[in-house]
């Protein structure tokens, strides 16, 4: 522990960022580099406590608590504050194939469960990950590194989003030859199209990485659907072994009155045209405009906030969020303790950028949707809203029941729902006839990832459902490693 009391000493300080009102102006990222000497000082805010639950990446409640990936945070923060960034940096490596990407889009549940975060600001853990990574980067540390041999084994990867990609690294690291397929005309999956370039950069930062995976000997295969490009009794045919890691895509609907009308959409179909826009420098057929209209999103996670953050660069005229669940607290609450996710109000880039525009958070809590209204060209106009009241019922479960008298209509030329996902598509796993569980998702244990079908391995969102990026990483390496055991008979891998 380089500085004992640097804790006491040193403050919490996070990077600048672009100004709300000039960031909206492109696609580009927007947080700003710190100085290095910043950096150390909060390098030396870790306290190297004796049990680090920063890294112990458990489930208390439902949400992660820790990083999922085991990083050894403690280990690298020292590191940084001795200014031993190459160190540091092999430290990320040790447990963490992609650190630029969980530097920039994971939502740091290891800051939740940092000890310091006990009774000061936790320490800035995600921050200082990104800077490890970039520095990496720029030094020229991160370099392709085939394997040395082969082991005539080969392996399909379908999916080549969080979990694809790492399980991809590791198999080709055990010197097995790795094909990933991906129905996208780009590989990266959800890192790809899923998350808005303002968060993650496509071009400088995902397919640098991807650049460096080709060199080192994975073959990425695009455009292809399999079970329908690419048959799907071919995977057991032509490979030794298959992981599947295609995530949940499937995504929740609004079934109510209106929903047929033209002008609502699935965010993702919003996102995704938008970056393929923004990457082929043109608008395609599938490109979804939000200029100049009332645009309403339904829903309030990450995904919702990207929808707010993309329509506001597109130029809308207003942009509203409803959120069925209440504001959470400014503070954890008596029943949300250390070290579980602090379920806290946050604003969020999206927000950030709603508020300077228009002047308010565009989130509108404890409220639904209950009709989608249009006009004589059935074209969505208006979205009919009501209050929601979260009381259990005969069951003694909570549910939502409407609040009489708060209805409201609101005007709305453009509705994207983004109200989370149910599961993996269905096609692929029922043209191989693989068993699932009672959510829809691949059958297949967590931490050994095998599916009814002998040589078939599952991971990331496909088995566990929606989830986090990290949680992908998590899985992703480990069914890499259960994978390598079962073509080899053992496994070298972590």
């Amino acid at each position: 522990m380089g500085k004992p009391t640097g804790f006491i000493e040193f403050l919490r300080e996070l990077p600048s960022e672009v100004a709300p009102a000039d960031r909206i102006r492109n696609w580009d990222e927007f947080h700003l580099p710190m100085l290095e000497e910043n950096l150390r000082t909060q390098g030396a805010r870790c306290m190297d406590c004796g049990i680090p639950f920063c890294h112990t990446g458990t489930v208390i409640s439902g949400m992660a608590s820790g990083c999922p990936i085991n990083n050894l945070i403690p280990e690298w923060n020292d590191l940084v504050y001795r200014g031993l960034w190459r160190e540091a940096l092999d430290r990320l490596h040790k447990t963490n194939n992609f650190p630029e990407f969980t530097g920039r889009v994971c939502p740091a549940p290891c800051e939740g469960s940092c000890v310091l975060g006990i009774t000061n600001p936790p320490v800035t853990i995600k921050n200082i990950e990104y800077s490890i990574a970039e520095k990496g980067w720029d030094e020229g540390w991160i370099t392709a590194h085939p394997p040395t041999k082969r082991t005539g084994k080969k392996v399909a990867i379908i999916g080549s989003g969080p979990a694809g990609l790492c399980a991809a690294a590791q198999l080709n690291t055990a010197g097995h030859t790795v094909t990933v397929f991906e129905r996208a005309d780009r590989p990266g999956g959800l890192l790809m199209y899923g998350i808005p370039n303002m968060k993650l950069d496509k071009q400088e930062v995902v397919m640098r990485r991807l650049n460096i995976l080709e060199a080192e000997g994975v073959k990425f295969v695009c455009n292809t659907e399999v079970g329908k490009d690419f048959p799907a009794e071919n995977l057991l045919k032509e490979f030794d072994a298959t992981v599947l890691c295609t995530g949940a895509t499937r995504p929740r609907d609004l079934p109510i009155e209106g929903r047929n009308l033209n002008g609502i959409h699935f965010a993702m179909e919003f996102l995704t045209a938008n970056t393929q826009a923004v990457l082929d420098g043109h608008p395609n057929q599938n490109y979804i405009s939000a200029a100049g209209k009332d645009v309403i999103i339904i829903g309030g996670g990450d995904t919702g906030t990207d929808c707010v953050g993309t329509s506001i660069r597109h130029g809308c005229k207003s942009v509203t969020q409803l959120e069925i669940m209440p504001q959470p607290p400014a503070e954890r609450a008596a029943n949300n303790p250390w070290p579980e996710w602090p379920k806290v109000y946050r604003m969020d880039y999206g927000q950030e950028e709603a508020a300077a525009m228009f002047g308010d958070d565009p989130r509108v809590y404890t409220t639904t949707a209950t009709k989608f209204e249009g006009d004589e060209y059935g074209q969505v106009k208006a979205v009919h809203t009501v209050q929601v009241l979260w009381e259990r019922n005969e069951k003694g479960q909570f549910v939502p029941n409407p609040v009489p008298g708060t209805e409201k209509v609101l005007p709305a030329q453009l509705v994207l729902l983004a109200m989370g996902f149910l599961g993996p598509e269905q096609p692929l796993l029922d043209a191989l006839g693989l068993d699932r569980d009672a959510r829809s998702n691949v059958k297949a244990d967590y931490g050994k990832y095998t599916t009814s079908i002998p040589g078939v391995f599952a991971a990331g969102d496909c088995r566990r459902g929606q989830s986090l990026v990290v949680w992908a990483f998590n899985e992703g390496r480990e069914a890499a490693r259960e994978c390598d055991r079962y073509l080899m008979g053992s496994t070298d891998l972590p």
